[in-house]
């Protein structure tokens, strides 16, 4: 059956048409499609697609531990003759591609779609690389929806796709289309027979004999879908009057030039790996000139001209960010000599600077006031919402890179620290999360190989930088029952710390924590300190009686602005000599009680004792009026 067989299956004329983002469009066809198993790990901006696949009945979801371990999950299914679905943001391709690259020569039994959004324009993301890469790497066909509802079918014709070629399909999304939502018409649910897992070693055992065996069918199958690409309905061609410059493009890029230039001549690439060169180059015939807009990277433009076409793309382009029309008008007006638009000339609106922060009373405050307080201490950190310690006011972070690292690298800066820094502490700090999903493996190498190193696991019992989702940490699946609940304490233990550097405190308890940092950084052995306080925007979290500051205390000594809670506020700044003749910078500051949870954090700092509860008659209460009732006469 082909791609437009597979759409047109689709009750387009459903009575059911939906305001949905591309996250909840790809779900819904996943249900639509039939899939049986569904696996993830959380990740901006492609988290919210299997948390609404496991909305949907007939499907079994899973937060995974890791990208690595979704993808196996989903191609074990794939195995056994199920559909099945993974979803990724981009860096997630980079820990799973290790099975990736091996299932490429297996092929799938069933329907494997795997949905990697890219973060174009590093909204919040560490890098900006482009997933497109992994479908020449790999040889897998990539599909590129432009809205909602184009995630949707895409989604629906990824997997036909996937069974008639036997072949895992990459889903390539990006921020845009994830979290811009579109009305969408939706079908139902179209049952799959699962046929089981058939044994076939020279298939799915992947020694070097059995890969070399499979090394052509892959290559013959990437042939296969190049002609596939040249027929496909997901590639159209939309002629226009205006044939100065004709667009190749793919993805939202495709909205950004269509919005910009409603007459020109475009070749919209929906099946965007393998490219179909033949139907190209009958466009480009089309076209005085032709320009490539890819985001990010220039691999159809590079494709192309290895194939001897002539056009434009990153020459005129912008590397990095999104092609919107803001960017494209002015560099197509350049192309033609022509002037620029009269929205390139204008000044940009400048936005009033709001730096990150972390929540009132997170847990991960007092953590790095705590480590601003240390001197000859380097801090290797990892991803997380605890990343945004190397910000103001704390300064308690100096180097990130990717999930789990933290501990290689703190490994490292022990054993390759200069004969000048032999008495610097080494301070590695990971969240929960984080430190199942690819962290464990580097404690352990840090006790196998004696490193000098102090752990800070920070456990607030939820993935919280993308929204709080459950994990092995916290004792509960991605629907809220109950599961089998991680003892970080014991865990640490069986990789090898010993009991005695081993302490669980609360993250709201300053003096302790501080008190144990200062004694296990002088231990020249590996040391884990588990700090434990819930996420204050998950459900675990009880708010305590919220505070103010007694203003006739305040001696402006600002040392609770340091611990750096959003709900401190500086109302007045002064600066006064002290009778040494030393001059002193002063912060008067209030508390916004309305959103004290009642932590405690800015206790301890606090010289004066100026910081006080609130007294309850002065809180602020929501009456809450509803409709009067008739007065009865009595």
């Amino acid at each position: 059956m082909s791609a437009e067989a597979a759409m047109s299956d689709r009750p387009v004329a459903a009575p059911n048409r939906l305001l949905m983002s591309g996250n909840e469009a790809v779900a819904q066809a996943v249900w639509e499609a039939g899939v049986r198993v569904a696996a993830a790990y959380p990740g901006t901006p492609a988290t919210e697609m299997l948390e609404c696949v496991a909305t949907y009945p007939d499907i079994y979801a899973e937060w995974s531990v890791n990208e690595k371990v979704s993808l196996e999950v989903a191609f074990g299914a794939a195995m056994a003759g199920s559909r099945s679905f993974c979803a990724m943001k981009h860096v997630g391709m980079n820990v799973a591609s290790d099975a990736l690259m091996t299932m490429t020569l297996t092929g799938v039994a069933a329907g494997l779609v795997i949905a990697i959004a890219d973060d174009v324009g590093l909204s919040s993301s560490q890098n900006e690389q482009d997933s497109r890469f992994w479908g020449r790497f790999a040889h897998l066909p990539i599909l590129e929806p432009a809205d909602s509802q184009e995630a949707h079918d895409f989604t629906l014709a990824a997997f036909e796709l996937s069974e008639r070629f036997e072949t895992p399909v990459i889903l390539r999304l990006t921020t845009r289309i994830c979290h811009v939502k579109g009305l969408v018409a939706i079908g139902e649910r179209s049952e799959r027979p699962v046929n089981g897992f058939h044994k076939d070693v020279g298939r799915w055992v992947m020694v070097p004999s059995a890969a070399g065996r499979r090394l052509p069918l892959m290559f013959d199958r990437e042939r296969r879908l190049r002609a596939e690409a040249e027929v496909s309905p997901l590639n159209v061609v939309e002629p226009g009057s205006d044939r100065r410059v004709g667009f190749i493009t793919s993805g939202p890029a495709y909205m950004h030039v269509r919005e910009s230039f409603p007459d020109a001549p475009v070749y919209k690439l929906g099946l965007s790996f393998p490219l179909p060169f033949d139907g190209l180059r009958k466009f480009a015939e089309q076209c005085d000139q032709l320009v490539v807009v890819e985001e990010v990277e220039p691999l159809i433009e590079t494709e192309l001209k290895a194939q001897g076409m002539t056009l434009a793309g990153k020459d005129i382009l912008p590397q990095s960010g999104e092609l919107s029309p803001q960017v494209l008008k002015p560099a197509i007006a350049r192309l033609l000599g022509e002037p620029l638009p009269e929205t390139a000339r204008a000044t940009p609106m400048q936005v009033f600077p709001r730096p990150p922060t972390m929540c009132v009373a997170c847990p991960h405050l007092g953590v790095y006031y705590t480590l601003s307080q240390l001197r000859n201490v380097t801090i290797s950190g990892d991803i997380g919402c605890y990343t945004l310690g190397f910000g103001q006011p704390w300064n308690a972070l100096d180097a990130c890179i990717s999930m789990g690292a933290s501990m290689g690298m703190a490994l490292g800066l022990d054993k390759g620290r200069s004969p000048a820094e032999q008495n610097q502490k080494i301070v590695a700090v990971i969240g929960d999360s984080t430190f199942l999903h690819m962290g464990m493996q580097g404690l352990l190498d840090i006790v196998y190989n004696r490193g000098n190193v102090t752990v800070l696991l920070l456990d607030n019992r939820a993935v919280g930088m993308t929204g709080g989702q459950d994990n092995p940490g916290n004792g509960r699946d991605i629907h809220g029952n109950e599961a089998p609940r991680v003892n970080f304490a014991t865990l640490v233990k069986a990789l090898g710390v010993r009991e005695e550097r081993v302490h669980v405190l609360d993250a709201y308890e300053l003096p302790v924590l501080l008190r144990t940092l200062r004694d296990e950084t002088k231990i020249p052995e590996p040391s884990v300190i588990i700090t434990s306080q819930p996420c204050v925007l998950i459900k675990d979290y009880q708010p305590r009686k919220p505070y103010m500051v007694a203003d006739d205390k305040c001696t402006g000594c600002g040392n609770c602005v340091d611990v750096g809670c959003p709900a401190i506020h500086v109302t007045r700044r002064d600066r006064v000599k002290k009778a040494s003749g030393r001059e002193v910078d002063l912060a008067f500051v209030r508390i916004e009680s309305a959103a004290c949870t009642g932590c405690g954090l800015c206790l301890k700092p606090c010289a004066p004792d100026a910081i006080v509860h609130v007294d309850t008659l002065a809180i602020p209460i929501k009456v809450v009026r509803k409709s009067a009732e008739p007065v009865r006469p009595s």
